[in-house]
């Protein structure tokens, strides 16, 4: 091992790919764990160190989360002064763009006020601009077969217009793409036919508008700036090197980008994931991607692992044989690996289960193994990952509530959910409804709505304490909500809640009276108050509460750019853009991707995450618990009534139909790379959770276990695992 620059430790391959001369255009591949990124790292520093200028470099990735272990380099690394590196996703380089050349491509691309400025939308205005297009159409019969949260309906037809922009095809032909791919009751071809008005309603709107979003700015990029010779001759010359993180999981036509790019590059270096494409459902194409590597001179390939132990190597080899040929497992270890002192295969010290008749006695098992883990072993919590398919409110807080019992702390990432489906955003909520009453509806807040608030804002209220309050201090006057001072509740009342707890109810219902009867400000500028001044203060329940200040946060900046946007594109909103936001959140919007959500990692707690989320979080850990190993949720496709992301890209020939062999085969692929990627990221030893009947009460066989069964079945187990 070598040391570079004194800050990064390389191995012999990573310090030679590091020390390539400078004009050198690299495509690197290899298995997860096998030390590409760091070597990515220590590229570009190596390239700064050279007195390569900062501002010519620059680092494309699928998703910023991605390049977190590069930022995080050039904030700790001893650097000579310069300009600063360029980290952009083709959205965010698109965005870039369209801003600089917005008078060349506006009145070319259709837009009906190529005069004023775009405004860009993100995942969460965009669903609400569509949202105001949609709702009439219910009335009309669209999507009257379909049984789906309304949210859920936008979010899909948003995914049809981004894969289109991001494939390739132009967006009046999804719903022609669609139907010529279904082979299943006629019905369905009516769905698919109202999805496409919906996009294309949608996509004029935003032309009448000025309103951009992802599919749009895409398209204006590529269709329009990249081809004009002035636009793409000021971004070569910007950017002379390109260093392209996680080059598999981006989408077709930023490969196509790459392609006519490379030539012009000073240097580059790709990196390739073998076996990945995880946001395949997004739109990632590792076919398209592996083709850029004809066009690089020097191909280097890293092998082994820096992150799992050979016992995980064995298993995944093993359970990698068991998925991708439905064979018994080999009962000796493969090449290379050894057995343990019974004689045993060397993935079976890697692999511990145990077999219990029903779900809760299996969270029971999973909690008690943490513990043991924690406790007995010294193992970090952050170094140990619950994982399943989905992670529900539910399991959510079962397990947390169990951990919790042993006094081990837990955090949750669950990025897709939306943002009233988060405990402290519902408080903020509600308590938002309190300070402007005006804006209530008829039957917000709810007693239970305000009883859960003051569980979450006053620091050692429990729920019983705090419905009983709220059933008493909910009054509504004239129709608006008002809180009743405290002194008003009744003696015997106070005495069971608690006087130290009612001082803290007082304060906060006074500052929130207080507010009432000022001028309204901007709901950001409330809610940023409201955290400031009271909540996060000792005594309340988001002091010292990490994941409850990154809540408010997120929708702090949610509620910014909804009014940065509401203003300029809704003169007619007849209402105040807070109260409309409000409403937007109320209706289930899916929360956009917020950067600080997966920055760093909590320490001392244990992460609870769906399988996929902590794939693109890239961070191994020491121990790995998959729950529920026998639904089919691990590798069956969400239910998507208005697209299919397999039959949207360039893999798939149109006009072909899809089958339920198809589904099958991509499936198993699908959980073929899923497992294979878990435990790449895993350092010593799995835990399956199994019971014999899942959460809903039904007996589960799906394809994961079975594969388990297959590669336990040839060896000797004990009763509880290994």
């Amino acid at each position: 091992m070598f040391s570079f620059m004194g800050e990064i430790t390389l191995s012999p391959p990573q310090a030679e790919l590091a020390r390539l001369p400078v004009e050198s255009k690299i495509f690197l591949e290899g298995p997860d764990g096998s030390g590409k990124t760091t070597a990515g790292v220590a590229r570009l520093l190596g390239l700064l160190e050279r007195g390569v200028p900062g501002a010519s470099i620059l680092l494309l990735v699928p998703q910023r989360s991605l390049g977190q272990p590069y930022l995080h380099a050039l904030r700790t690394a001893s650097l000579p002064p310069g300009s600063p590196v360029a980290l952009h996703t083709l959205s965010g380089l698109a965005q870039r763009m369209v801003e600089l050349y917005w008078p060349l491509v506006a009145e070319a691309a259709g837009f009906a006020h190529p005069d004023m400025p775009p405004v860009f939308l993100t995942l969460e205005t965009a669903q609400y601009y569509l949202a105001r297009l949609v709702r009439p159409l219910f009335d009309e019969g669209f999507f009257a077969s379909i049984t789906l949260d309304r949210n859920r309906l936008y979010s899909q037809i948003l995914d049809n217009l981004n894969k289109s922009a991001v494939v390739g095809f132009a967006h009046t032909q999804i719903g022609q793409r669609l139907v010529s791919a279904w082979g299943g009751e006629p019905g369905q071809a009516r769905v698919y036919q109202d999805a496409q008005e919906c996009a294309s309603r949608f996509r004029q709107y935003c032309l009448e508008h000025n309103l951009l979003d992802f599919s749009l700015q895409v398209e204006l990029f590529v269709r329009y700036l990249w081809p004009d010779e002035g636009c793409r001759g000021a971004l070569l010359e910007t950017y002379r090197h390109l260093i392209v993180e996680n080059l598999e999981e981006d989408v077709p036509v930023t490969h196509d980008l790459l392609a006519e790019w490379l030539p012009h590059l000073d240097s580059c270096l790709l990196i390739y994931d073998q076996e990945a494409g995880y946001r395949s459902f997004l739109g990632a194409d590792p076919r398209s991607a592996y083709r850029l590597k004809a066009l690089c001179p020097q191909r280097v390939t890293f092998t082994g692992s820096f992150v799992t132990s050979p016992m995980v190597i064995a298993l995944g080899e093993c359970l990698g044989r068991a998925l991708q040929t439905g064979s018994q497992a080999p009962a000796s270890p493969p090449p290379g690996t050894s057995e343990t002192s019974d004689s045993l295969p060397a993935y079976q010290a890697a692999l511990s289960f145990e077999v219990q008749r029903f779900y809760p006695q299996m969270l029971d098992w999973v909690a008690g193994q943490v513990a043991q883990l924690v406790q007995d072993e010294g193992v970090p919590p952050e170094e140990i990952a619950i994982l399943a398919p989905f992670l529900g409110d539910a399991l959510r807080f079962s397990l947390a509530n169990r951990l919790e019992r042993y006094g081990i702390p837990a955090r949750s990432h669950r990025p897709s959910r939306s943002l009233r489906e988060q405990p402290p955003v519902q408080c903020l909520l509600t308590l938002t409804y309190l300070a402007h009453p005006g804006w209530a509806l008829p039957a917000l807040p709810t007693q239970f709505d305000l009883a859960y608030a003051l569980m979450q804002s006053l620091e050692g209220m429990d729920l019983v304490r705090a419905q009983l309050l709220a059933e008493k201090a909910l009054l509504r006057v004239d129709g608006q909500p008002r809180l009743l001072p405290f002194e008003r509740v009744k003696a015997d009342l106070q005495e069971r809640v608690t006087y130290r707890l009612g001082e803290r109810y007082e304060h906060l219902r006074q500052w929130l009276e207080g507010y009432a009867q000022a001028p309204a400000q901007e709901l950001d500028h409330f809610l940023g108050r409201l955290f400031g001044e009271v909540l996060s203060q000792p005594g309340f329940g988001f002091h010292a509460n990490l994941d409850a200040g990154e809540a408010a946060a997120n929708l702090v900046e949610s509620a910014q750019k909804f009014r940065r946007v509401a203003a300029v594109g809704l003169a007619d909103l007849g209402k105040p853009v807070g109260q409309e936001y409000l409403e937007m959140v109320q209706d289930g919007v899916i929360a956009a991707q917020y950067l600080r959500s997966w920055r760093g990692e909590a320490q001392g707690a244990v992460l609870l995450a769906p399988a996929y989320t902590f794939l693109m979080s890239n961070r191994p850990v020491e121990v790995q618990f998959w729950l529920d190993v026998g639904s089919r949720s691990w590798y069956e496709r969400l239910y998507q009534p208005l697209t299919q992301p397999h039959v949207l890209s360039r893999n798939w020939p149109e006009g072909k139909h899809w089958t339920d062999d198809d589904e099958y085969k991509t499936s198993q692929e699908a959980l073929y790379r899923l497992a294979l990627g878990l435990l790449a990221r895993c350092r010593r030893r799995v835990y399956l959770g199994l019971s014999e009947l899942g959460e809903q009460g039904y007996e589960q066989r799906g394809l994961l276990l079975r594969a388990f069964q297959r590669l336990l079945r040839a060896a000797p187990q004990e009763a509880s695992g290994v």
